[in-house]
């Protein structure tokens, strides 16, 4: 009897790499090597941190500039490198440099990888992607370094500068000032610094708005044209950013433990960082814990959107938030069709949108209501948690450090199918569709 060899679909595929990926980081973290002190950590810990790094979200329980030893710090990097390119990249780069050809089937993970229609041009957009992000980061990190050097000395400067630039266009949020002890987490000693936190934002943002849109915006001098999704993106994410800003300006301006001390650029750039971060990063320069409510949930709507489709971002993605709030504008109008800039959005999108939005907005709540039996924290924190581990945000209000053993499972599972998305992983888990031979009648319901 002859056995079928086992060959995994596209989603199948990329989860399984993604699994490798966050095994391997978990075996490498939890040698004693990884950290500081030379104990090691246990390999929930180990794990936890991996799928944190691997899934760009930032979520962590350790201070990374202080319990992690240098070898610990460059796997985490790597592990964010790698996840926040994708490993089919890193492999796709592999490939090339040894000359090797591109199957089709590996041109069909790439496809589900990027999150494009077509395989047309996929290798082609690969090295596009891995020459933007080493571009991009490279200035990032040196106009970081430059900054830096004028307060700490030119390697531990170089060093920062690489490793932030990298974490932060890759929407990770790690961060190695917590090994200064007169310092607060994350960049909160730069909340006036404008260097630190445009070229922050910069980054974010590039990071967030996905390569196809930065590839549309360097050939948009010659061609003067941009994709409908480019359009989209970009317009949803600057009037992310834009409301974003001033609800947070207007929220937090007379809070005495956030903004209120700081000067009028300080609170203007506070605000907008934390409209920016919210999305995917997970940096922060204001202390999340002591936000007012209103603001912390309102970042959660905004953890919820996440970045652009074939970005190392997660959440529902702002063009699934487009076409929600297109097919609301479309039903107060009497319009059947959903139109953005002049062209009519397939139903199979808007279906999509809807179901990515239920499942994700079901899995949220579901892991809310059992985190808040489980874990001993006000229910605003557990729902900011889960939907940052969800959305990849990398944002918590403490509740990180306090989590259980059972509570730390959760957060790893939802980080993990947030990076993945919950429509790639319901392919990842089913059969393949057979095409329905007949449809039913059709039948109407009262709404409303």
């Amino acid at each position: 009897m002859k056995i079928k060899r086992f060959r995994p679909n596209p989603p199948q595929a990329l989860a399984f790499g993604f699994i490798l990926m966050i095994v391997t980081g978990s075996i490498l973290l939890s040698l004693p090597i990884s950290s500081s002190d030379r104990t090691g950590m246990s390999f929930i810990d180990a794990l936890f941190m991996a799928t944190s790094a691997t899934c760009v979200t930032g979520l962590s329980f350790f201070n990374i500039g202080q319990d992690f030893s240098f070898f610990g710090q460059i796997v985490l990097l790597l592990l964010v490198q790698i996840g926040g390119l994708g490993f089919m990249t890193i492999a796709t780069l592999a490939a090339l440099v040894f000359r090797r050809r591109i199957s089709f089937r590996e041109r069909l993970i790439l496809q589900e990888a990027m999150n494009q229609n077509t395989t047309e041009g996929i290798v082609r957009l690969i090295r596009k992607v891995l020459l933007y992000a080493l571009v991009i980061e490279a200035v990032g990190a040196l106009i970081l370094t430059i900054r830096w050097t004028f307060e700490m000395p030119f390697g531990r400067a170089v060093y920062f500068g690489v490793f932030h630039s990298i974490s932060i266009f890759n929407n990770a949020g790690f961060d190695l000032f917590g090994m200064f002890a007169d310092r607060r987490g994350s960049l909160m000693h730069y909340v006036e610094d404008p260097i630190v936190n445009l070229v922050t934002v910069l980054l974010i943002i590039l990071g967030g708005i996905g390569f196809i849109v930065i590839s549309d915006l360097l050939t948009y001098p010659k061609t003067r044209k941009l994709t409908l999704h480019s359009k989209v993106v970009l317009s949803v994410s600057a009037g992310l950013i834009g409301l974003g800003t001033l609800v947070i300006f207007l929220f937090e301006f007379t809070n005495p433990m956030t903004m209120q001390p700081l000067s009028p650029i300080g609170k203007t750039l506070g605000a907008m960082f934390q409209s920016v971060t919210a999305r995917s990063a997970g940096l922060s320069t204001l202390d999340v814990g002591m936000l007012r409510q209103a603001t912390q949930f309102f970042m959660i709507i905004l953890m919820f959107i996440g970045a652009a489709p074939g970005s190392s971002g997660g959440g529902i993605k702002v063009t699934t938030f487009a076409i929600l709030i297109g097919a609301m504008i479309a039903m107060v109008r009497g319009k059947e069709d959903i139109v953005m800039f002049r062209h009519r959005i397939a139903k199979d999108r808007i279906y999509k949108a809807i179901t990515f939005t239920l499942l994700s907005f079901f899995l949220i709540v579901f892991a809310a209501m059992v985190l808040s039996t489980t874990e001993d924290f006000p229910f605003l924190g557990i729902l900011f948690e889960v939907t940052s581990a969800y959305g990849t945000a990398g944002m918590s209000m403490g509740l990180t450090s306090q989590l259980t053993t059972f509570g730390k499972v959760v957060i790893i599972l939802l980080m993990f199918v947030g990076r993945l998305g919950p429509v790639t992983l319901a392919f990842t888990l089913t059969s393949k569709s057979e095409k329905e031979l007949f449809r039913y009648p059709e039948g109407k319901i009262t709404i409303g």
